[in-house]
């Protein structure tokens, strides 16, 4: 073969030292099964990839790409490729190191270094460095031994998307170290700065919780805007429409999510008295949204986005419905703007009886915004028969029915608009006592009260289930408490730290001091268990889960407001009253006159914890459970309560393509000696392994994929969890049917179950592409395996 020269960093070149490469895979191979094929395996394919004057980082990048062409044959190579790039990552920011111990010690050494420089590069804030907190002792208490629990999605996702980085570009932070500097950042305002970190870091790097996204990105930063979600509605008035553009732009810089509300604008045609001219009604203004969002958030680690909301009774409706088709006029569209649809319990119970749908423009019916409930029904009714009377301008008409097919059709085309319940939002919440809950946000799970003195803000956790089961298949429940409780701690230390230059934000922030706690892992545990997501015993447990979540976090919110005070809205909430969530489920049926179906049986001591809350809460809410797509890569585990989407599938993000294979079906099948036979024939289905012989039917029942679950199942799993949940809950359904009247049943049993919001519809793809796969030619392998003897596994022979 022909002689290879490595090209070094400093321009130098030497030969290629093979026996180097295949070392380190040895070492990245460590504690694996089959350690000496896997080693052969990589370094054969490796030899095709190679050319002379490769760069030292060509040839990391080379090595790490053909470890993850493997792992289509066992998982085992995802974390032999998470290994050797998080080793590419400690050489480039650390130095050179040999032995686990020597890591630590370098990770101990140079994070003071880094916090200090950091800080006079203007990249931290300058509390991390003011000597409120004790470095070293920090910088002792690093653990670079916890990355191995990271998958590669993992470590590259930290790595490009939250990992502090240099204004050139060049990355200055170790996944631990960006632990630490979150844990910092949510420490300042700590009696004991140093002791708090330390305990936050704990939690968030053995991955037991991970904050939301601006939370990671801007944690201990110079510009520390850390809430993770933004509400606003828009006033029917120039001043508030500019305004809420301007805001638009300021949170999509920081990178918060955003819901915007636009059901108060006048409709189209509406006079405008100070001009004596036309309305030209709200969709050019949400246009206007759509293009600042473009404008703000092209580059970036985490780019803003925004989710417009619009009650169903507004006379542009129809025009809201299409805004997100493909075709049509393009200044009536929005490319980066979502949008959800927020229904009142009039209509869907208008929808049940094939009733008569009313529309109107909210210059004439003003006060619809406000109301909900039975309220709103009344003052509805009025309305029609005010319209019909001639006494309003305009209005119009449609069948209930025939508008609720029409949103369900867009939102199997264009998977918009969401369906978010009003009237549910409200008459369940806790928090709404300061005025009506006019929107959610750009996830569909925070639901805040805003008006034009509040921009309703939220801060996100999430706890990751699966980091609590045991190889025993039990629950930690100790430390489970422990975490709800430290993540409550930290979400509440991080509404007096964030910034943002939006002082209604701001103001909201300190009067709600509102946090969402949220789980995931859900599929991942429920796998790791051996029960199928459409089971009872699923339903049981993240009725148990969350229960238990909901129960520590609301009584660790009182502790804290014990200590530290209450929430200044407090007085007049629910929780003033000794409310809890699972009591908003009797009061749904009593304000609807029809009974919410759900299981409510308790577990924990309830009773004692309503005479607590009214003595005072922290946070005016605990609990959202938000989708987690980006941190649950963090985490290494399945986002939110979603059922697993397949069992192998190709997964593109901002960090790139990857191949992703169930682990935990590799790991079952392989516990029954049948991976390595049928995993040709599972990857030729897709990962669908349900009608592959062989295949034990208990196994086929835990790895059903989402368009293989009955689609009430993902209902029933979000009604448990809404029991304990004061916010609401990202909701992601999967149908399998194209049929609209299945649709309509669907979502009306969501509805009926008590469902506050859903998300994103995913409808099962018509056609799929025809998979190829590639077999390692066996038997060369095995001649390499035979004749390489140098050195114990003697692979310095394979590039001659």
């Amino acid at each position: 073969m022909k002689e290879i020269n490595e090209t070094k960093r400093d321009g130098t070149k030497k030969p290629f030292d093979a026996n180097k490469i295949n070392t380190a895979i040895l070492k990245a191979c460590e504690g694996l099964p089959d350690q000496i094929s896997k080693v052969v395996q990589v370094a054969t394919e490796l030899q095709l990839t190679l050319f002379d004057g490769i760069t030292t980082e060509q040839l990391d990048e080379a090595v790490i790409q053909t470890v993850l062409q493997n792992v289509k044959d066992d998982p085992d190579y995802d974390k032999i490729a998470a290994r050797l790039l998080l080793k590419t990552v400690y050489k480039q920011i650390l130095g050179d190191y040999e032995t686990a111990e020597e890591l630590k010690k370098l990770h101990a050494r140079e994070f003071p270094k880094f916090v200090k420089a950091a800080v006079k590069e203007g990249l931290l804030d300058k509390r991390m460095a003011d000597g409120r907190f004790d470095l070293k002792k920090l910088a002792a208490e690093l653990d670079p031994a916890r990355d191995d629990l990271s998958k590669y999605l993992g470590v590259v996702t930290n790595k490009n998307r939250y990992a502090l980085r240099k204004q050139n570009g060049s990355p200055i932070e170790t996944p631990q170290f960006t632990h630490m500097r979150i844990a910092m950042g949510l420490s300042y305002n700590e009696s004991d700065p140093t002791t708090a970190a330390i305990e936050f870091y704990n939690h968030m790097s053995n991955l037991e919780y991970v904050p939301g996204g601006s939370t990671r990105v801007n944690a201990g930063g110079s510009f520390p805007q850390l809430s993770n979600c933004f509400l606003l509605n828009v006033d029917d008035d120039m001043e508030s429409i500019a305004k809420a553009v301007r805001d638009t732009m300021w949170i999509a810089k920081g990178t918060g999510g955003i819901g915007i509300g636009f059901t108060k604008l006048r409709a189209a045609g509406s006079p405008v008295k100070t001009t004596n001219t036309e309305s030209t009604g709200p969709i050019p203004f949400m246009k206007m949204i759509d293009t600042a969002l473009f404008a703000v958030s092209r580059k970036g680690k985490k780019a803003g986005a925004a989710a417009i909301y619009m009650e169903n009774w507004h006379l542009n409706f129809d025009q809201f419905v299409d805004l997100r088709q493909n075709s049509g006029d393009p200044y009536l569209r929005t490319r980066f703007a979502n949008t959800a649809v927020f229904i009142s319990d009039e209509f869907m119970k208008r929808v049940e009886k094939d009733q008569d749908w009313y529309l109107f423009d909210p210059a004439e019916t003003p006060d619809l915004t406000e109301l909900y409930g039975e309220k709103f029904s009344e003052r509805y009714k009025e309305y029609i028969k005010m319209a019909e009377a001639g006494k309003l301008r305009t209005f119009d008409k449609v069948p209930a029915r025939q508008q609720f097919k029409r949103i369900l059709t867009s939102l199997q085309a264009t998977s918009h608009p969401w369906l978010t319940w009003k009237d549910t939002i409200n008459v369940r919440a806790l928090n709404n006592n300061t005025g009506t809950i006019h929107l959610s946000n750009l996830c569909t799970e925070i639901t805040l009260p805003q008006d034009k003195n509040n921009i309703a803000t939220c801060n996100l956790v999430s706890i990751n289930l699966s980091a609590f089961l045991s190889e025993d298949k039990t629950w930690d429940w100790d430390r489970l408490k422990e975490a709800a409780r430290a993540a409550v701690r930290q979400l509440d230390n991080l509404c007096d730290i964030t910034q943002t230059p939006i002082p209604e934000a701001m103001h909201s922030n300190q009067q709600t001091r509102a946090i969402g706690l949220g789980i995931m892992g859900l599929s991942d545990v429920l796998e790791k268990l051996g029960y199928c997501y459409e089971s009872k015993e699923a339903y049981d447990l993240v009725d148990q889960l969350t229960e238990f979540i909901s129960y520590h976090a609301i009584d660790q919110s009182a502790d804290l407001a014990k200590e530290l005070g209450s929430y200044p809205t407090f007085a007049g909430s629910g929780w003033s009253k000794g409310i809890l969530p699972i009591d908003t489920v009797d009061k749904l049926s009593k304000d609807r006159g029809v009974k919410v179906k759900i299981d409510q049986k308790t577990r924990l001591d309830w009773d004692g914890l309503r005479k607590k809350v009214k003595k005072g809460m922290r946070n005016a809410t605990l609990m959202a459970i938000a989708p987690t797509a980006n941190i649950g890569h963090v985490a290494g585990t399945t986002p939110g309560i979603d059922p697993q989407f397949a069992q192998i599938f190709s997964r593109s993000t901002l960090n790139g393509k990857f191949l992703e294979v169930n682990h935990n079906l590799v790991r079952d099948l392989k516990k029954l000696g049948l991976w390595d036979n049928l995993k040709d024939e599972i990857f030729a289905a897709q990962g669908d392994i349900q009608d592959i012989d062989g295949i034990p039917q208990n196994i086929k029942d835990v790895y059903k994929t989402s368009f293989q679950l009955s689609p009430y199942a993902f209902i029933e799993v979000a009604a448990r969890a809404q029991k304990w949940v004061d916010q609401a809950i990202s909701r992601n359904m999967y149908l399998e049917t194209r049929d609209i009247d299945e649709y309509v049943k669907i979502y009306s049993e969501a509805w009926k179950r008590g469902l506050k919001t859903t998300y994103y519809l995913h409808v099962k793809p018509r056609h799929q592409s025809e998979q190829t796969t590639v077999s390692v030619d066996k038997i060369a392998e095995q001649k390499v395996r035979t004749n390489s003897k140098v050195r114990g596994f003697g692979l310095a022979k394979i590039n001659k």
